[in-house]
């Protein structure tokens, strides 16, 4: 091998060094979700083996000793847990005055895609688990207040933790990606929304059947907010279209 060459391999080691080639980020990404599925079954055993026979009436002791305490421990926590990590989110946020590399950003909007990809996994897991149970609950059950087995898991667990676990990654892409330092995703925003806007439609839905409407009709008037509101999910598609047009630059670049 000429000079020559050993210099240009030399160049070419020293550039895959500066630049390593793109990783998807299993342990960052898979863990989370692993811990997310197995919780999942672990509450999908626990309604399956008590939401049927064991507390259907609200007053009845039995309902204050298997699923009270769940919606109380619930609703402190998933807020907690929302509140620290935007916190932590905001107050570690980089400024334009710390630029970060190509290959660095092109890294998380990977990492932003692979996350969209796999919370899509726990979003129809918990669809599965919950929504279908719940219907399955109000066919067989009659319903007597606002709280009922089932929506002690799709109502104060499954859509409140939705609604943090999508809020705290509205603020790591406004502030780790500097394509939306300084502006906003409504693609994004949108989907942030659906969450959050169901959950008082939650409340609506609640009253109207424990004072004026106790059929469970699914195609009823009561619900097409779950519908309407559902439909923010659509603005995922947009918000990808924002990342790739922005991934195609960034490869042309490290291309180049």
């Amino acid at each position: 091998m000429s000079h020559t060459d050993q210099l240009s391999a030399a160049s070419a080691r020293a550039a895959r060094l500066a630049n390593p080639s793109l990783k998807f980020p299993w342990k960052t990404l898979g863990i989370p979700v692993g811990m997310a599925l197995i919780t999942l079954g672990i509450y999908r055993w626990y309604q399956h083996n008590y939401a049927f026979t064991t507390g259907l009436d609200y007053f009845s002791p039995e309902f204050q000793t298997y699923w009270m305490p769940l919606f109380w421990t619930q609703i402190i926590a998933i807020p907690l847990v929302g509140l620290v990590g935007v916190t932590y989110l905001w107050f570690t946020r980089e400024s334009d005055a710390d630029p970060i590399s190509p290959q660095t950003e092109l890294a998380r909007y990977q990492a932003t895609l692979g996350a969209t990809a796999l919370g899509s996994l726990i979003i129809l897991a918990a669809v599965g688990i919950w929504v279908e149970s719940d219907a399955a609950w109000h066919q067989v059950t009659i319903r007597d207040t606002d709280f009922t087995p089932t929506h002690i898991g799709l109502f104060y667990f499954g859509i409140p933790a939705a609604a943090c676990a999508m809020t705290m990654g509205f603020v790591w892409v406004h502030t780790r990606l500097p394509d939306f330092r300084h502006r906003i995703s409504i693609p994004l925003a949108l989907v942030v929304a659906a969450p959050i806007l169901i959950m008082p439609n939650l409340g609506f839905n609640e009253w109207g059947h424990t004072f004026f409407y106790a059929e469970e009709l699914f195609a009823a008037p009561i619900h097409w907010g779950f519908v309407v509101l559902g439909w923010g999910f659509f603005g995922l598609t947009g918000f990808t279209v924002q990342c790739l047009a922005k991934m195609a630059t960034l490869t042309r670049l490290q291309s180049d």
